[in-house]
């Protein structure tokens, strides 16, 4: 059996036995057909085209290979992208995913801008976001919408057709970044993951900020990586870097802070001669400035808050359930859920889930299989002494990943999807890079994660008050 097929086919057979074992042992809740065509679809389809793709991509050169996957995730998500407005509009009556939160409310937010600005009331949309929002962190997708809106009138397809089109560049960065700082085979196999990765698609389809945010945070990761590792400090190769960190900070702050503090990082561990003892510590001196300046703006104002609501007070899930009538609320706590950081949420596979989870169930799989490589690429870099080479790469992903396990979004799904490029170039790395010794914690991990899934669905249906039996 190759490389390729002892990594990606298993992955079909897992969720399967995954599944069968849940709909069996919880027959009442069973998924409806929709869910399973969903769950399958997604699953068989990643793991086939995975393997397909790796067989006869792989040999491309380098410029081909790069406009061929461009080209292929373009199409796909393009065309993912349109058929989710009629498929939402036909299930939900309007185009938007199921239970619409935080997108209606960007929606129509941009919407009654728009006809501000196209009014020339400007001042009056600057007056309406610093009152209505938190802060940076929900500004910047709003103005960006507004902006859209503004031009092309409230067609929600605009927008979805320029997800696809920066979550197609977002595959390319990948590429960049792994081939700059692994190999080449690692490269094209994070690429082509990338490229099929159902949590990269399915944001797309969706009028959330997630697709902009994680193409932003990837491309100023990229960006700064070829900054420091080419020495060609012209203006736009600094501007560029800048500019695209800065933006981050319009989508989520944290982000923004994690993409700064990994560049301090990956300046001081940084042993390849690139910088001297004098450009080192000017640089890495002119970062930390960097930060403290920030910690003094209404930017550090908004840290802090974070802080407060989203990790000191990490127990509002607890609440949250608890307010709910749910049992095993209490188990809701970072302690709890640390150890499965890389790979929470765990998929649902039963019917009591709400319908974007149900819909989502194969792509929650995909991640969930996919974080034994990404864990396993820790033990790997420090056995093969590569670690310094993921220390941008690492540390921002790394640091993203406990963030959102100390936070109250440590099993939410979408939170998680920052770290996706950094979490795929990780995977591809262990992928491409285990040894035959690693097989059995390989095939351990598979046989843990179906009971972990089989429990966690037991206790979805007990924690609802319902009979499992």
């Amino acid at each position: 059996m190759s490389n390729k097929t002892s990594i990606f086919l298993p992955g079909i057979a897992v969720y399967l036995l995954a599944l069968i074992s849940t709909s069996c042992l919880l027959y009442r809740y069973a998924l409806s057909p929709l869910w399973l065509v969903w769950g399958a679809a997604t699953v068989i389809s990643f793991f086939l085209l995975c393997y397909y793709l790796n067989q006869h991509l792989s040999d491309n050169e380098s410029r081909v290979f790069v406009k061929k996957i461009f080209w292929i995730a373009l199409g796909i998500r393009a065309v993912y992208a349109t058929a989710m407005v009629y498929y939402y509009y036909y299930q939900n009556g309007i185009a938007f995913e199921y239970d619409a939160g935080d997108s209606l409310r960007y929606h129509y937010q941009a919407a009654y801008l728009a006809n501000l600005a196209r009014h020339g009331e400007i001042s009056e949309i600057f007056r309406l976001l610093k009152q209505s929002t938190m802060g940076f962190s929900d500004q910047g997708y709003v103005l960006y919408l507004t902006f859209l809106y503004s031009i092309f009138g409230k067609n929600i397809l605009i927008p979805r057709l320029l997800k696809a089109l920066m979550s197609a560049f977002t595959c390319v960065a990948i590429y960049k970044l792994a081939q700059r700082n692994t190999d080449e085979k690692t490269a094209k196999t994070a690429a082509i993951m990338a490229v099929l990765m159902p949590q990269l698609i399915h944001y797309t389809g969706v009028n959330l900020k997630e697709t902009e945010m994680v193409f932003l945070a990837t491309m100023a990761l990229e960006r700064t990586d070829y900054l420091f590792k080419s020495k060609r400090f012209s203006f736009w190769n600094i501007f560029l870097p800048i500019v695209l960190t800065a933006l981050t900070f319009g989508f989520r702050t944290i982000v923004g802070m994690l993409l700064i503090g990994s560049y301090l990082v990956y300046v001081i561990v940084d042993n390849s001669n690139r910088f001297n003892k004098k450009q080192k510590w000017g640089i890495a001196g002119g970062i930390v400035a960097l930060i403290i300046v920030l910690a003094l703006t209404p930017i550090g104002k908004e840290m802090i808050t974070i802080f407060k609501v989203n990790f000191r007070e990490s127990h509002y899930q607890v609440e949250k359930y608890e307010a709910l009538g749910m049992k095993y609320a209490e188990y809701a706590q970072t302690k709890y859920l640390l150890p499965g950081c890389f790979t929470l949420p765990l998929t649902n596979l039963v019917d009591v889930a709400n319908n974007n989870q149900k819909l989502m169930n194969g792509t929650y799989f995909v991640k969930n299989y996919l974080a034994f490589f990404a864990m396993w690429c820790l033990v790997i870099a420090i056995r093969k002494k590569s670690w310094r080479e993921f220390s941008l790469i690492g540390t921002y992903t790394l640091a993203y990943i406990l963030l959102i396990a100390f936070s109250f979004a440590a099993n939410s799904e979408r939170y998680h999807l920052p770290a996706i490029p950094g979490f795929l170039i990780m995977a591809s790395y262990a992928m491409t890079h285990w040894e035959k010794k690693d097989r059995i914690y390989f095939y351990l991990y598979n046989v843990l994660l179906v009971i972990a899934i089989v429990v966690w669905n037991v206790v979805k249906v007990e924690a609802r008050g319902l009979p499992v039996f």
